[in-house]
């Protein structure tokens, strides 16, 4: 087994996740990313793991106590803000360690520092993967070379390069785009909005329109506006100035205290239009070829992603380092993960809808809904 040829397209979370679960069950593997390097840009917010789903894919590959080390539980806290009044409505405790919070470039990091050295080959950027008639597969790279594996694994997300082997689905547009900034230093620079914002995440909602802001580690807060109902394409990031401008103008009427958040913001605006794969997305087992986390199921940005991309990464080590054929391993993670992922699409959706009615009487019951969607009541 252990001549075995097994590839990963993609050094995001679940792709190493899945790596490393192979080499502590004394597997070979080679992950191929297109970054040039581990620092080649920003890594995004702060992520909270579940018990049933992120963190026991952490525990199913020996790293779940480095991340506790890591892990903020008072980051958990959610409070809720009424728009117009700037008054808190709703408070939710952190719990002891149900979902802590860790910032997304910590936990890329504690996978990439678990792997072997050299597992990772930065700057090979896969073009296309064709599954070979012969059960295996061949990654194509840019730069004209070619490679064949017993199993190529694709975890590069949502515009994968890998799902065209296996699949002709694409990702389509919801109607919700992201508007993401960060204050930097808050703490100093902007006491009050620190002491708005807390120790964990702030969300305010009217309508189709949502403004939250999330503290991070270093103490930043990531402040992100999120608009329902709009056409792609609808705001260029180009100019800060015309940015902040046009937000500020949408969000007319709106406390004074939440709209500092986007006035004293430092960095620029990237806007983010969020894409979802079609609801139950599967394909026919295909030899030589497997995805995971949003290559498989594209989700919005609900906390769900991240959890099951780590949870399919820990499963699909787990299948191949117990079956002797990379193949039967394949199918028998497909068998689980589809299911998975559909339950976990409907209980998005519900959610969705349940926070869209009443966040403040709802916010509670998202995480277990969607972990019991997953799961089972017993998860």
């Amino acid at each position: 087994m252990n001549s075995l040829r097994i590839a990963v397209i993609g050094a995001g979370i679940g792709g190493l996740a899945c790596a490393r679960g192979l080499q502590a069950g004394g597997r070979p593997v080679t992950v191929f990313e297109r970054e040039a390097s581990a620092s080649a840009r920003s890594q995004g917010g702060v992520l909270d793991l579940h018990q049933p789903t992120g963190q026991a894919a952490l525990r199913a590959i020996g790293l779940l106590g480095r991340f506790r080390e890591l892990a903020r539980a008072e980051a958990q806290e959610l409070r809720l803000v009424d728009p117009v009044t700037g008054a808190l409505v709703h408070r939710e405790e952190p719990a002891e360690a149900y979902a802590p919070e860790i910032d997304r470039s910590q936990l890329r990091a504690l996978l990439l520092e678990s792997l072997s050295p050299g597992t990772v080959r930065w700057g090979h950027s896969p073009d296309t993967v064709t599954a070979l008639d012969d059960g295996t597969a061949r990654v194509s790279f840019a730069d004209g070379a070619t490679e064949d594996f017993d199993l190529v694994i694709g975890a590069d997300g949502a515009w994968s390069r890998t799902r065209p082997a296996v699949s002709s689905a694409r990702p389509a547009y919801t109607g919700t785009t992201l508007v993401e900034t960060v204050l930097e230093d808050p703490g100093t620079r902007h006491p009050a909005l620190a002491a708005l914002v807390g120790p964990g995440s702030m969300v305010a909602g009217a309508g189709e329109t949502m403004l939250g802001a999330q503290r991070d580690s270093g103490g930043r807060v990531r402040v992100s506006a999120e608009f329902d109902g709009v056409p792609l394409g609808w705001l260029s990031a180009a100019d800060p100035d015309t940015v902040r401008a046009d937000l500020l103008a949408r969000l007319g009427g709106w406390h004074d205290r939440l709209l500092d958040l986007l006035r004293h913001a430092e960095g620029g605006f990237v806007v983010r239009p969020v894409y979802v794969l079609p609801p139950g997305h599967r394909w026919d087992h295909t030899p030589g070829v497997t995805l995971l986390g949003d290559a498989a199921h594209l989700l919005p940005p609900h906390g769900t992603g991240a959890n099951l991309a780590l949870l399919d990464g820990s499963d699909l080590a787990t299948a191949i380092t117990t079956h002797d054929d990379p193949d039967q391993a394949a199918r028998a993670y497909e068998d689980v993960m589809f299911p998975r992922a559909a339950a976990a699409a409907e209980a998005d959706a519900e959610i969705g809808a349940l926070m869209a009615e009443d966040a403040a009487a709802n916010a509670g019951t998202a995480r277990e809904l969607l972990n019991e969607r997953i799961l089972g009541p017993a998860g």
